[in-house]
């Protein structure tokens, strides 16, 4: 039965992917086609031309299957998860995250369901597996924007410098561009670019604090606006955001610092029953295998499951302090 439902899904999938590649063969050369023509409008084969352009093709395909593509540009949910992938600086396509979240779901849900028997404890394990391409994203995500927050002072120094020299408010984020590595600089890059395009400066910066939503940025933003309607000396009002940027950082990793046993203590309480747990059924898998074969047992760990997850939320709750 398993060897038949295994060259099922084989076969499935060899099909589906060949009609991935009949369907994508056509789409991709239409695609160099295109691409090659505005290569040869923009004059991209000259080494001297490629640094001073700007690629403005963006890349809107959700998936490289067309129907996906179709249905996940009616979803909602798509713009959020395009733009965490973005956040994340991932170059996958929202239907790709999906396929992966399906399979992760799918797969261990199956084979715990064959090996218990039990359509809730699969779902619980599956809808878990199913969570780490999303995870995974989230947790890229996280490391960027913490990047970003530690190297924005730096370029609040060169902005504030180019300031004082007489260099504009313009010329000042080019020069942010040029020296700052990623993610300050090509986060500025769009901002500076969409300006020279035709936006104007209050809306090129909303979009990068929409594109990259950190606190510290939105107090530069924020302080730039009231400076552009109010007047005064842009260069001491970001070099005083800048101070005030670093002392939060300061205070934020002085809180991490304190709250690390707390979060240690977390960490154990809740890996603790899990390998203790697996440590038993090796020693006595006879003895393990009641929580899973018998009603009690599996009302057991429906129980030890939640109480975990709740208990580990509330130690989550207390040692995580907003700066």
């Amino acid at each position: 039965m398993i060897l038949i439902v295994i060259l099922v899904f084989l076969g499935v999938f060899v099909v589906a992917a060949l009609l991935m590649v009949a369907t994508g063969s056509d789409s991709s050369q239409q695609a160099k086609l295109v691409l090659a023509r505005l290569d040869s409008v923009l004059a991209t084969e000259k080494p001297e031309m490629s640094d001073l352009l700007v690629d403005v093709r963006k890349n809107e395909l959700m998936s490289s299957i067309p129907w996906i593509d179709r249905y996940l540009r009616k979803l909602e949910l798509t713009p959020r998860l395009r733009r965490l992938l973005y956040q994340a600086n991932l170059k996958w396509t929202v239907g790709g995250l999906v396929l992966m979240c399906m399979a992760a779901f799918i797969f261990p849900a199956y084979l715990i369901y064959w090996r218990t028997g039990t359509i809730v404890l699969a779902l619980a394990i599956g809808a878990g597996a199913g969570f780490l391409p999303l995870g995974y994203v989230l947790h890229k995500r996280s490391k960027r924007m913490s990047k970003f927050e530690e190297g924005l002072p730096e370029a609040l120094d060169l902005i504030v410098s180019a300031l004082r020299v007489g260099h504009s408010l313009n010329s000042a984020l080019g020069l942010v561009t040029r020296e700052c590595p990623d993610p300050v600089g090509p986060e500025f890059r769009v901002a500076f670019d969409e300006q020279n395009y035709g936006l104007e400066l209050k809306t090129a910066l909303e979009n990068m604090v929409t594109r990259v939503p950190v606190q510290d940025l939105r107090i530069v933003v924020t302080a730039i606006m009231i400076q552009k309607e109010s007047g005064g000396n842009l260069a001491e009002v970001l070099e005083k955001t800048s101070q005030v940027i670093r002392e939060r950082f300061r205070l934020k990793r002085q809180i991490l610092t304190h709250t690390a046993q707390g979060r240690l203590t977390g960490a154990i309480l809740t890996l603790l029953p899990i390998v203790l747990g697996c440590a038993l059924y090796i020693l006595n898998p006879k003895m393990m295998s009641l929580l899973w074969t018998r009603e009690l047992g599996i009302k057991l760990l429906y129980a030890a499951g939640s109480m975990i997850v709740v208990g580990g939320l509330i130690i989550r709750k207390i040692v995580n302090m907003d700066v």
